[in-house]
């Protein structure tokens, strides 16, 4: 973990490609090309199962529901390799995908995700919901 936080900190950004879908956070339009559309989708996926995983693990051990608290969820980096996005919008979704993916693991349920090949992923209706991408 301390070798990803180097590398995010001496992260810089470029512009890989002409973007071509427009995502809207916090007030702001934001560009990315279909690299970028991917990490995104990525990111919430990542979040949504590492949140899973993490909300089994802490029912599991008679832990009380705190997705905030979780080391995953404080870094939200997992995954990310650097290039397409800004680091903070990586996180931002990733986080996005992990409270879901916590609340369905926790309550051993599949409201937002559902289990298949061995991995757990977001539904796609949610994914839409969370990342609104917009291709132009």
């Amino acid at each position: 973990m301390r070798q990803d936080q180097l590398r995010l900190q001496s992260f810089n950004y470029y512009d890989y490609g002409t973007p071509d879908y427009r995502y809207y956070r916090n007030g702001q339009y934001y560009n990315v090309n279909q690299y970028g559309a991917d990490l995104l989708r990525q990111a919430v996926n990542a979040g949504y199962e590492e949140g899973f995983n993490a909300g089994q693990a802490d029912q599991q051990d008679g832990w009380r529901f705190d997705p905030q608290n979780s080391d995953a969820y404080l870094d939200a980096s997992y995954g990310y390799d650097g290039y397409y996005v800004d680091v903070a919008d990586y996180q931002y979704y990733f986080r996005e995908g992990f409270r879901r993916g916590y609340e369905d693991g926790y309550y051993g349920r599949n409201q937002y995700g559902s289990y298949s090949g061995g991995r757990y992923a977001i539904l796609g209706d949610i994914l839409n919901l969370i990342l609104d991408l917009r291709r132009y």
